[in-house]
């Protein structure tokens, strides 16, 4: 497979992106699934032409990193174990986010996963659709109770029952819990995706890379006057999308399957090491379908497990290093890589982030914290309940999500210390840090 990529500070499979602590590799997973023999295949890169570190990625993805000078190597034993894209080019493209849960889900309207393979094959073979930025995103989401429904996604489609028909109701520069433009029936789904992204790169300037920046300029009912010219459009009056259920990725919960259950664990700020990894693999292979599905909660879960195995499933996970409880502080805290392994991080994440969860531990208290190195907010896309912003070694500034303020929310206060940081997140109602 030819590797000549255009430049982008994105990685990807192909494209290897330096960063303080080595190269990065992203290997972008359909639906988040990944069989056991490729969790192995990407433990087994990792640990012999990497540092050892594999990420789980808030797009539920995966990211090797420390990566030395054998990249080729690496890139091909990961396109041998089937990681890669179809087309070179089409790697970039491939982002389309779906419930961890899809297609096992008991609340969920539709198995999303048909039509997402289609969706994806189209974006890899049709090459105008190369011209999209790497950046540029997807989610289709089936009414799943666990679904990322916060994560904003320059076009999003949401299963919606009217009338007894099944429809896809659809967003711009969104997510599934703003209110709908309108909606296509089911079996148009795919004709709908292509049409958006026709549409938009029809539109677009060159550096209106994402729905968001063109829409600032084009009024969203031209673009939807341009759109039902190509595929019939329904409105949509009864919203909104039943809320997502929290915390429903950890822990074990039952699957549309009689006696089937999937166990989801949390891996502790987002890291797994090939043990960790290949362990959850043969658990899933010894267990449950021979698969693993990462979230976007930087989680994994092992589905169609037994109801009777749940408990030894769960211990072989807390056995390899995993997170299986939401009453442990670490798992419910996200952390970017920080000033260690970024350029651009101003403290040790991670490091500060374990001194967290330990206070937090000591208190009783598993509250849900962001803690970024920087303004970019690469670990969490969402507006996390709590954000400590770092501004210097070991220094946070302290948000609290506030619906009416963008970015990370009401600034709280300045220049704490992890010890301050963590008395005034212990005096904080819970109420308010639920995520």
């Amino acid at each position: 497979m030819s590797t000549a990529l255009r430049p982008s500070a994105c990685p990807g499979l192909l494209r290897i992106v330096p960063a303080l602590d080595g190269g990065i590799c992203r290997i972008k997973l359909t639906g988040g699934s990944i069989s056991a023999a490729q969790a192995c295949a990407v433990a087994d890169a990792a640990e012999r032409f990497a540092g050892g570190v594999i990420e789980a990625t808030n797009r539920a993805n995966l990211q090797i990193r420390g990566i030395g000078s054998e990249q080729a190597t690496l890139i091909d034993t990961l396109l041998a174990a089937g990681l890669g894209p179809t087309t070179a080019a089409g790697d970039d493209v491939r982002n389309l986010m779906l419930s961890p849960s899809a297609g096992i889900d008991r609340q969920m309207l539709i198995d999303t996963r048909p039509l997402a393979e289609q969706i994806l094959a189209t974006l890899q073979n049709h090459k105008r659709f190369h011209d999209l930025s790497a950046k540029f995103a997807m989610q289709l989401d089936g009414g799943e109770a666990l679904a990322m429904l916060e994560h904003p996604h320059d076009l999003w489609l949401s299963a919606v029952e009217l009338n007894g028909e099944l429809l896809l109701a659809f967003g711009l520069a969104g997510c599934p819990i703003d209110t709908p433009l309108a909606a296509v029936p089911l079996a148009l789904g795919h004709e709908l995706v292509v049409a958006v992204l026709e549409l938009f790169l029809d539109l677009a300037r060159p550096d209106q890379t994402r729905m968001r920046h063109l829409l600032a300029e084009l009024p969203v009912d031209n673009f939807l006057q341009a759109l039902a010219k190509h595929v019939p459009l329904i409105t949509i009056t009864d919203w909104p999308r039943p809320r997502a259920q929290t915390l429903l990725h950890i822990g074990t919960y039952p699957q549309r399957e009689t006696d089937r259950v999937y166990v989801g664990a949390v891996t502790p700020l987002g890291r797994l090491d090939p043990a960790m990894l290949r362990g959850a693999a043969q658990v899933a292979s010894e267990y449950g379908d021979a698969s693993l599905r990462f979230t976007p909660w930087q989680s994994l879960l092992l589905p169609t497990v037994r109801t009777q195995d749940a408990p030894h499933v769960t211990q072989r996970l807390q056995q390899l290093g995993l997170l299986c409880s939401p009453d442990q502080a670490l798992a419910q805290l996200i952390a970017c890589t920080g000033s260690s392994g970024c350029g651009k991080g101003l403290a040790d994440t991670k490091g500060d982030a374990l001194q967290l969860a330990a206070m937090l531990q000591r208190h009783g208290n598993a509250l849900s914290v962001h803690l970024s190195g920087c303004q970019r907010s690469c670990a969490a896309a969402h507006s996390a309940p709590a954000t400590l912003l770092a501004v210097a070694p070991g220094h946070y500034d302290l948000y609290f999500r506030d619906a009416g303020q963008p970015g990370f929310g009401a600034l709280h206060a300045r220049n704490l210390t992890i010890e301050a940081a963590g008395a005034l997140l212990d005096a904080r109602p819970r109420s308010h840090l639920d995520a």
